[in-house]
């Protein structure tokens, strides 16, 4: 079997949010933020649960007024995934999502007002029991580190999350998580380089703004991917101009490439030339769509030539090689034929057929 390289992670504080590990030696969770209006309730929770049945860990929620938290509390008992609740600068709106079960509170101290505010706002999370994320981000910092700094970097973003963390140090509450996001990749790597050093707290990464789902793919998973190499990462969010779904589809497609995280099927397929003996795109297409429910961790392969596919089909649970005839492959040996016309029925039943019942 193929050698795994294992990453050595950072070693970080273990907080929860909810009944989920973040940090420490919890597996890297992976979340995505609702785009409704939260005060459409109905919409909401659809949504909510479309991402957790997609794999999400976390669901973000947006806060932004009064009517928005008492809609979240009709949200809350609807739902069983842990919810972030995203506020900024009304302290009252959190201490109000505080009370109706928010299992995280992001939220800038800094950025709530005066001390007693801001005490408040820590002594309803303390007497709930929930996390802070302070969420630094390179479009809105602060006026005086805009002028100190002339531009957004890494230096400034760093300064602005030790002004949230100080406050936090300050009040003795260590029950939090950061995050030092900008669109630009390697404003993003530098500033989490340099606070990953400093704190042991845990961290959110995520590359903000990213863009649309093809562009922010590829800046997340340079981004994220070079972080996460380096034992740097506690939870993921993957930033699209997209469906919320294909977030956490990207976020666990990151995470298996870097064996930090193995759910569902993790296809190896080839890019198709001339030596193909089937349409390996089309298949792998519909395979891909026919199999997003499963959630137990298989390698598949789907190979149209017999150049590398018996290679890589002797290293997976279920391998198909093109060739004349195209032969299937169990546990990395050869099982039998195949017909062009039956490629995908018999992929999907082979697959099937060693996933646990309560997992298809």
């Amino acid at each position: 079997m193929k050698q795994v390289h294992k990453i050595k992670r950072r070693v970080s504080k273990k907080i929860f949010v909810g009944n989920v590990a973040i940090g420490g030696d919890a597996p890297i969770t992976v979340q995505s933020m609702t785009n409704t209006d939260t005060c459409d309730v109905d919409s909401t929770v659809s949504q909510i649960l479309s991402l957790e049945k997609a794999g999400a860990d976390l669901v973000r929620v947006s806060i932004p007024t009064m009517d928005a938290a008492e809609a979240f509390k009709k949200i809350k008992i609807r739902v069983n995934i842990p919810l972030i609740t995203d506020i900024h600068f009304d302290y009252k709106i959190a201490l109000k999502v505080a009370g109706y079960g928010a299992d995280c509170l992001r939220i800038n101290p800094g950025n709530i007002g005066k001390e007693d505010r801001i005490r408040e706002v820590v002594a309803a999370a303390k007497d709930n029991g929930i996390p802070i994320r302070i969420g630094v981000n390179a479009g809105s910092l602060e006026k005086d580190l805009q002028k100190k700094y002339t531009e957004p970097t890494p230096e400034a973003m760093v300064e602005s999350a030790f002004r949230h963390i100080d406050i936090l140090d300050r009040l003795n509450f260590d029950n939090f998580k950061v995050s030092l996001k900008a669109s630009e990749v390697f404003m993003t790597v530098f500033a989490y380089r340099q606070l990953a050093s400093q704190i042991n707290n845990p961290l959110h990464l995520g590359i903000t703004e990213a863009g649309s789902f093809r562009s922010g793919t590829v800046k997340s998973s340079i981004g994220m991917g070079l972080l996460l190499s380096e034992g740097i990462g506690d939870t993921i969010r993957v930033s699209l101009a997209s469906d919320p779904v294909d977030e956490i589809k990207v976020g666990f497609d990151i995470l298996k490439s870097l064996h930090l995280r193995k759910k569902g099927v993790n296809l190896i397929a080839c890019p198709s030339c001339s030596r193909q003996n089937f349409d390996v795109i089309a298949v792998v297409n519909e395979l891909e769509a026919r199999l997003e429910d499963i959630t137990e961790p298989i390698d598949v392969a789907v190979i149209g030539c017999v150049v590398n596919g018996p290679g890589e089909a002797k290293e997976v649970s279920v391998g198909l090689t093109g060739g004349s005839p195209n032969l299937l492959y169990i546990d990395g040996k050869p099982h039998s034929k195949v017909n062009n016309d039956s490629l995908v029925d018999t992929l999907e039943t082979s697959i099937r057929r060693r996933i646990p019942i309560s997992n298809v």
